[in-house]
C-alpha cells in the first residue's frame, strides 16, 4: 500500500509537535484541529496542512469523515490536554472541574464516529493509574468493544534519542492486527544529552536574543535572580545560594521538597521535562549549565526535537514570548511523534 493512500487527522494539534514526526515519516497528514488559533501559523507552515481553529467538542465524526476522503486507511493521532491529569490534580482529584475530563471522551466519541483504521493517543503518564476518574479505562473498554487490537505503555522520551526526561503513556490501537511500538533506540550509555542538543549555541545574556535567531531569547531576570543564578553552580539550586537569597518558602518543611526550581541543567545529561513555564528561571530546572539565564525559547525547541528550520511565528510580526513557550511546552516532542510513526508504519506493512 502506497503510503500516500493514509490519511492523517490530529487532534489537540497544537503548532504541530506530533503532526510534524508523521511528515517526517512520509505520512498524509491531512488537517490538524486546536482550539487555540495561535498555533495557525505554526501547524500550516510546517505541516503544509490544513489547520481547523475549533473546539473538539463541536467537531462531528462526519466532519472528520470529509477531511479523510476516500483514503484506503484512516488514522486519528492526538494528545488530550493534560492538565487535568498532572501531578497536582492526582493529588486531589475532587477539587478539579470533572468538565475537563470530557476531552478524552469527545476522543473517544469521534472514534465512535468515523472508526478510524488506527488511533494512537499520548498523555501524562498519571491518567494509566487515574483510580478516581474512570476516562481511560472507559476509553480502552470503548476500543475493545469497537474490536481495536490495543497497545499503551510508558514511555520515556530518553529512551528513543529526545534529549529530556519527560515520561508519557502512549497508545496506538488498530483494527487490522496486532500493533506495537517499534524497539527502544537509547539506554544510558547513550542517552542524548543537554550539550547534544544545545551545545552549540551562541551564548546570550538574559533579557536579549541573538541577532541571527529572533527565537533565540532568554528571559529578562529580576536583579535578584540575577544575583541567585550566579550564585548557582553547575548542576545545582538554591540550596547551595547564601541564606539571604532563599525564598522564604524554601526555608519552610513544605518547601524543602521542591529541589528543582532555580536550579541549572547539567550538560552530560538529559533535560527534565520542559512545560509551559520552561523558559522561566523559577519553574523547574531550567537555568542553563553555565550562562546566567534561564534557557532560550530556541533550546526549548531543540529539547523538545523541534528541528531548528521549524517556523514558530511569521516574521512580520511582533512574537508573543508566553504564547511560545506555551506552545512549546505544551507540544508533543517531534521525536516522539516519529517513533509512533514509524510504529504504525511498520504495523502497516506486516499486515499489507
Amino acid at each position: 500500500m502506497d503510503i500516500k493512500d493514509i490519511a492523517v487527522v490530529d487532534l489537540f494539534c497544537g503548532i504541530g509537535g506530533l503532526a510534524h514526526g508523521f511528515l517526517k515519516e512520509g505520512f498524509n497528514v491531512v488537517a490538524g484541529i486546536d482550539i487555540d488559533e495561535a498555533c495557525k501559523y505554526a501547524f500550516e507552515t510546517n505541516n503544509k496542512s490544513k489547520f481547523i481553529s475549533k473546539s473538539i467538542t463541536d467537531i462531528s465524526g462526519s466532519e472528520l469523515n470529509v477531511l479523510f476522503g476516500d483514503s484506503k486507511i484512516k488514522i486519528l493521532i492526538g494528545c488530550a490536554p493534560c492538565q487535568p491529569f498532572s501531578s497536582y490534580t492526582f493529588k486531589d482529584p475532587e477539587k478539579k472541574d470533572n468538565e475537563k475530563w470530557k476531552l478524552l471522551y469527545e476522543f473517544q466519541r469521534l472514534i465512535l464516529e468515523t472508526k478510524p483504521d488506527i488511533i494512537s493517543m499520548e498523555n501524562v503518564s498519571q491518567l494509566i493509574n487515574f483510580k478516581k476518574a474512570p476516562v481511560f479505562d472507559d476509553f480502552i473498554k470503548t476500543l475493545k468493544k469497537e474490536g481495536y487490537f490495543i497497545h499503551f505503555e510508558i514511555v520515556n522520551c530518553i529512551e528513543y534519542g529526545i534529549p529530556q526526561n519527560r515520561k508519557r503513556l502512549v497508545l496506538v490501537a488498530s483494527k487490522l492486527g496486532h500493533i506495537d511500538l517499534i524497539p527502544k533506540t537509547h539506554s544510558k550509555n547513550n542517552f542524548v544529552t543537554v550539550k547534544d542538543a544545545i551545545g552549540k549555541l551562541p551564548p546570550i545574556e538574559d533579557g536579549e536574543s541573538h541577532p541571527k535567531d529572533k527565537l533565540h531569547f532568554a528571559r529578562k531576570l529580576s536583579p535578584k535572580n540575577k544575583l541567585r543564578i550566579m550564585n548557582t553552580p553547575y548542576g545545582g539550586g538554591w540550596k547551595d545560594w547564601p541564606e539571604e537569597l532563599i525564598l522564604e518558602c524554601h526555608k519552610k518543611d513544605s518547601g524543602k521538597s521542591y529541589s528543582s526550581v532555580y536550579g541549572r541543567m547539567k550538560w552530560d545529561e538529559p533535560s527534565p521535562t520542559m512545560t509551559t513555564h520552561c523558559i522561566g528561571y523559577g519553574n523547574g530546572r531550567f537555568g542553563h549549565p553555565e550562562q546566567n539565564r534561564g534557557i532560550s525559547l530556541r533550546e526549548a525547541a531543540l529539547l523538545q526535537s523541534f528541528p531548528k528550520t521549524y517556523k514558530f511565528f511569521n516574521k512580520e510580526n511582533e512574537i508573543s514570548i508566553v504564547a511560545i513557550a506555551k506552545q512549546i511546552g505544551n507540544a508533543v516532542p517531534v521525536k516522539l511523534g516519529e517513533v509512533i510513526a514509524k510504529s504504525i508504519k511498520k504495523h502497516l506493512y506486516n499486515y499489507e
